[in-house]
């Protein structure tokens, strides 16, 4: 009888969606800007490319697996009766493919019982594909990866993002001049799931956002923390999909600390 908890088939499964869903992306590049909506506010796009994508990513996902659950971006919630679930965003950087910046990626995440147990994040753009699977450490194109060995905060490199509501994207504004003078450079790339995945691979060596759902880091954070990084909410407590912070344990207490003081987690409670 098979494993249906196996978690190199559950690998094998969602690097294959992801990357043929990414291959349906490239292929709709010449159509761009069709059937182009919003969904929380006028700066949060969604397209037609979106739901094919989730659409894809979904069918092939049950039809190896009809007894998982599933949450999808666009799609929502299907319950499952395996105790496996996957948590899928079929485009992650909308604004970035829409404008044909390389940058965006199609991030699938699968737990068992409720814990991450694999990680897949495939950016067509970069010819790239990251995977984790829990204690087996994390891999792009398949070699290993590991995060930087940086400990002087003042020579990090640090990436964030903003939200799609005015108000909470100034409030997240105010925390960067706190930030800049105590840090090599900030870099916004619009995509969580990379900026937690060059974390993992070193091209970034710490990470901070707001306001962010289960489908922006259910891969990028294991993949994240099997390279080696270290995780926590913007508050100091536990790590939540709408409050992360990952870097290189070098610099980690002392961003943290930073974040705290700047108040970086004050931008939560701002709603539009």
């Amino acid at each position: 009888m098979a494993d249906l908890h196996d978690t190199s088939e559950l690998l094998e499964l969602a690097e294959r969606v992801a990357t043929e869903a990414g291959d349906l992306l490239l292929a709709g590049v010449d159509d761009l800007r069709v059937d182009v909506t919003t969904k929380t506010s006028g700066t949060d796009m969604v397209s037609e490319m979106d739901r094919a994508s989730e659409t894809h990513i979904v069918k092939g996902i049950l039809a190896a697996r009809p007894d998982d659950a599933i949450l999808g971006e666009e799609t929502g919630v299907r319950e499952g009766t395996s105790g496996v679930r996957w948590v899928i965003d079929p485009l992650d950087g909308t604004t970035n493919y829409l404008y044909r910046h390389p940058t965006w990626a199609v991030s699938v995440g699968v737990e068992v019982d409720g814990v991450a147990q694999v990680g897949v994040v495939v950016a067509p753009g970069h010819h790239e594909v990251f995977t984790a699977v829990r204690g087996e450490g994390a891999k792009l194109n398949g070699d290993p990866i590991a995060v930087t060995e940086e400990t002087n905060l003042a020579s990090a490199l640090v990436g964030t993002g903003f939200g799609y509501g005015a108000n909470r994207r100034g409030r997240q504004a105010q925390v960067l001049p706190e930030l800049l003078p105590l840090v090599r450079d900030i870099r916004r790339n619009g995509v969580a799931s990379l900026d937690l995945c060059w974390v993992a691979c070193g091209r970034l060596d710490g990470y901070f956002e707001a306001g962010g759902q289960p489908w922006d880091v259910a891969a990028g954070l294991l993949i994240a923390t099997e390279a080696g990084a270290v995780v926590s909410g913007l508050d100091g407590g536990p790590v939540t999909p709408d409050s992360v912070v990952a870097a290189t344990p070098g610099v980690a207490p002392a961003l943290f600390e930073l974040l705290i003081r700047a108040g970086a987690a004050d931008s939560l409670n701002y709603r539009d």
